[in-house]
């Protein structure tokens, strides 16, 4: 049913209600309210609290005008009073329904928050009604919204609306089968939505109405969003590709030339893979491993099954500097052994690109390594068979899905591994990667030392940077990284010259070098190359040192601002070091005072280096939006569901899952356009 067709949704409105994404009686329906208001108690006013909301009833006895301010404010005093007392109702430019109600002598009922006064008590822009009226039932929601779209227009729509779905279902069908539902200890469909919007006061067997309500809801939309991604499983299965199982040779020429075997784990993710490639079918892998894990040597041993096949391979990154040094490593493996390696990045430009881009087009490069660049327009491979994309949760899915689209050759699509050194939470794996296989690399290397970790306040800042000091006279190389609140290349770069300034006046002997987003390409390669050689003693970086960068040397780090990362950008940042036998360590510096969640997080950064460990600590705190990327679909969207609290619910909606394909696969479809969209061909791909 169109918005525009019910009562006082003209042009304004229905614009505004499509920010919110509110295009359709369903949409309303399942809007979700933030809180409630009761609103079903009338309280004295001689018994009212400070900070409090209360609804009140009284008689006008008085109004006062006031001067307008400088903001060209008139100030309304109305005092309220019943049996019990006074209270007085302050307006700035009350608009005129308001405005005529608040003449003495008439009866209003109000509601608002509470606030202690000189005399009496106080309640500024109360909503108000004129009496007679009735008293609500139910409680009162509190609805998400915007500028110009007031409470009460919302909460008139969804009266109409539910008023509309009493006389026709088909404004919100209940697609999951009575037994099915009760059989599952759920509330319909129908009692889900009323006891959303217009919940009774108490509890219904134990719990709050709305909490009934909510389970039912949470559990269809996880529901929908396993199916969803079953359905691209199955989907991609069906597909169509170029088996590659003839890299044999060349992974083992490319396993000699190491200087160290592989761990056991690393033998298992790549058996998973190889079996993989050499199937008919698209390959979709997601390896996940912590830092340090060797996911680099494992994509570049698969590379090998699609270089031996005569195929291409792309990977991408999320950073120019992890573009480039993936170009780096891959040159040093691949090109002893006859196979040319090509970095295509934004910074490529004029006679280079072109020739770079004829070159990838022709198929004389077999891997090209690059940033979001490798889609862009102009961009032509050969025969692309393999794409691997690295920490993946920094692309969106339309990335994702452009790159693959450049290696489709008709009904054949390249095959996919997509890796990320943030460990995902098993709860977050099994909703958000079912459409994908999952392999786990658990092991690290030997002789990776744990990094001791220290939480250190601002005060102590010479402290630190004496004891950064003497690390590095004793022959060890530092990190001290620098972090905004602000997600400004700007302002971060900033801050590191002024660190760097710094450090170089409180440390004259020592070599310090600055890197940090704002620098051209060349200078950041070139910078980084020093350190790596032992050139510098210190590297002063904002966080695009965050992933891929490896100096065995580089045992000591110092984040600044720490308070304000997450759990996993604090863990990827420190695993820049302890990539060696020496013992690292790892000074968090914060500003106090700290938030619970600030403490909380320092405390896990101490107290552990499992990176899996930490994951699941991020998600309780922060939620799935982290791991997922900002631009994805799906999940990230979800309106009632959320995996840090409800993650305990997601074996059984696995198993409802398996059981309405089985007996009732009708219902799939609608439920995943429902709670997904149109857009669910593109998760995942």
């Amino acid at each position: 049913m169109e918005l525009s067709a019910l009562r006082g949704v003209g042009a304004a409105t229905l614009a505004r209600l499509q920010s919110l994404g509110l295009r359709s009686a369903s949409d309303v329906l399942l809007h979700a309210p933030l809180r409630y208001e009761d609103r079903t108690r009338l309280t004295l006013i001689g018994h009212l609290r400070h900070g409090e909301d209360a609804l009140v009833e009284g008689v006008i006895q008085s109004v006062e005008k006031g001067h307008k301010n400088r903001a060209q404010q008139t100030t309304w005093r109305a005092s309220l009073a019943d049996a019990s007392g006074v209270l007085n109702l302050w307006f700035f430019n009350p608009p005129p329904g308001v405005a005529s109600a608040l003449q003495p002598g008439q009866a209003l009922r109000v509601f608002g928050p509470v606030k202690g006064g000189l005399v009496g008590f106080d309640m500024a822009h109360p909503e108000l009604v004129r009496l007679p009226a009735p008293l609500a039932t139910t409680l009162t929601p509190v609805y998400p919204s915007l500028a110009g779209l007031s409470q009460g227009v919302l909460r008139r729509l969804v009266s109409d609306i539910l008023a509309l779905w009493g006389r026709d279902a088909a404004l919100l069908q209940d697609y999951l089968p009575a037994q099915w539902v009760a059989a599952h200890d759920l509330v319909t469909l129908r009692e889900a939505v009323l006891h959303l919007h217009q919940p009774a006061p108490g509890f219904v067997s134990g719990k709050r109405p709305f909490d009934v309500a909510r389970e039912r809801l949470v559990f269809e939309e996880l529901l929908a969003q396993q199916l969803a991604m079953r359905r691209w499983k199955r989907h991609a299965k069906f597909g169509h590709a170029t088996a590659l199982a003839g890299g044999g040779s060349l992974a083992k020429r490319l396993l000699e030339s190491l200087p160290y075997g592989l761990t056991g784990a690393q033998v298992r993710v790549l058996r998973e893979i190889t079996d993989d490639l050499a199937q008919s079918r698209p390959m979709r892998r997601l390896v996940q491993g912590d830092v340090g894990a060797g996911k680099t040597v494992v994509a570049a041993l698969a590379a090998c099954a699609a270089l031996g096949a005569g195929q291409q391979v792309a990977l991408m990154a999320p950073t120019e500097l992890l573009a480039e040094q993936h170009q780096r490593n891959l040159t040093g493996w691949f090109e002893p052994l006859g196979i040319s390696v090509m970095a295509l990045t934004g910074s490529l430009k004029g006679v280079a690109r072109r020739k770079a881009l004829e070159a990838v087009a022709l198929g004389h490069v077999g891997v090209v390594t690059g940033t979001h660049a490798l889609f862009q327009e102009g961009v032509a491979f050969h025969e692309l068979g393999l794409i691997i994309i690295d920490e993946q949760h920094r692309f969106g899915v339309q990335q994702r899905l452009a790159l693959s689209e450049k290696g489709r050759q008709g009904e054949r699509h390249p095959h996919q591994l997509v890796m990320t050194a943030t460990p995902i939470p098993r709860t977050l794996a099994m909703t958000a990667y079912a459409d994908l296989d999952v392999s786990v690399l658990d092991e690290l290397p030997p002789g990776r030392t744990p990094v001791a970790t220290a939480a250190v306040p601002d005060s102590r800042r010479d402290e630190v940077m004496a004891r950064l000091g003497s690390a590095c006279r004793a022959g060890r190389q530092a990190y001290w990284v620098c972090t905004l609140v602000e997600e400004s290349e700007k302002l971060e770069a900033k801050a590191a010259e002024e660190a760097h300034q710094t450090l170089c006046a409180a440390l004259p002997d020592l070599r310090v070098g600055l890197v940090h987003g704002r620098m051209k390409p060349r200078d950041k390669e070139a910078v980084m190359r020093a350190f790596k050689q032992g050139e510098l003693d210190i590297l002063v970086a904002t966080t695009v040192i965050e992933v891929g960068v490896d100096v065995p040397n580089a045992s000591l780090m110092v984040i600044e601002n720490a308070e304000r990362l997450g759990l996993a950008q604090l863990h990827q940042l420190r695993g820049r070091v302890g990539r060696g036998a020496v013992e690292s360590s790892c000074v968090l510096l914060f500003s106090p005072p700290l938030s619970a969640i600030a403490k909380e997080r320092l405390a896990v950064m101490r107290e552990s280096n499992d990176g899996f460990l930490i994951a699941e600590k991020d998600l309780e705190l922060r939620g799935p939006g982290e791991f997922l990327g900002t631009q994805q679909t799906g999940l990230a969207r979800m309106r009632f569901a959320d995996l840090a609290r409800d993650g305990a619910l997601i074996p059984k909606v696995r198993e409802a899952a398996d059981g309405l394909l089985r007996d009732y696969p009708q219902a799939v479809e609608p439920l995943i356009e429902r709670w997904v969209g149109a857009g669910m061909e593109l998760v995942k791909v």
